[in-house]
């Protein structure tokens, strides 16, 4: 069966222009036109486009998705269950937070009693779940399933207080990062309160601590362009080296 570009259009959500779009880069082309010269479809098109669109959904690039669907060894049922994992993984998170949000809403009426924890249990484990999602499978290999989960553990158990203050130690981190960017000295003072800063706040997380680990982690924050956008995006300019820097040079057990 074949369908004119309006039906797909009504169908899938997206405008007909958009359908124009993928066929000009190549993404999505028609299997045949009509004696009009309008774009027709058929089931395999619609299959692709549904792939598209599914990938759309999680935040890929065309040009990403056009080289996955394009690639000899794509495996539709394979692409399908990953897809599934990555929605029960975002359907996992939406209910933790639903889930404080409506014991808030208890609290509020005065139906139950929450404590400080709980307020924000739905937001670590948010912020958990994007940091698996981005550094995951990079952190796994370098120091191990069970040191990163016992990491993740200790996070999810933060108290609010220590939550609280663990931000502070970021922010005062970075504001310290900026002091020694300006000095532009690695034997300044700021060096080592940069570096004592850092240990202090990943050790709201690690289970122990090692200069060693400490200073791979750095190197990796360099290697590694999404750590490095993070630090550099977060100050404004290009600091990650210098956090490297200092953490290689004072770090110790």
């Amino acid at each position: 069966m074949k369908y004119t570009i309006k039906q797909v259009a009504d169908m899938s959500g997206i405008s007909t222009r958009t359908l124009r779009y993928y066929d000009q880069i190549g993404l999505l082309n028609p299997v045949a036109h009509s004696s009009s010269g309008y774009r027709l479809y058929g089931d395999e098109e619609l299959n692709r486009l549904q792939q598209i669109l599914l990938y759309r959904s999680l935040g890929m690039r065309l040009e990403q998705i056009q080289s996955i669907l394009d690639d000899p060894a794509f495996n539709v049922l394979t692409a399908l269950e990953e897809h599934q994992q990555k929605l029960k993984e975002e359907r996992e998170k939406i209910d933790q937070l639903l889930g404080t949000v409506e014991k808030t809403i208890r609290h509020t009426k005065g139906e139950i009693t929450m404590t400080a924890e709980e307020k924000f249990e739905g937001f670590k484990k948010e912020r958990l779940d994007e940091n698996e999602k981005l550094y995951g499978k990079e952190i796994r290999e370098k120091y191990g399933k069970e040191t990163v989960d016992e990491s993740n553990q200790k996070w999810m158990n933060l108290s609010e207080a220590d939550f609280q203050e663990m931000q502070r130690v970021e922010e005062a981190l970075f504001m310290k990062l900026e002091q020694l960017a300006d000095a532009n000295d690695l034997d300044a003072p700021e060096a080592k309160e940069v570096y004592e800063l850092h240990k202090k706040w990943l050790m709201y997380s690690w289970p122990t601590y090692s200069a060693e680990a400490h200073q791979g982690l750095a190197e990796m924050y360099v290697s590694d362009e999404r750590f490095a956008k993070y630090y550099n995006d977060r100050a404004g300019r290009e600091i990650v080296t210098l956090l490297r820097d200092a953490i290689v040079k004072y770090a110790e057990d």
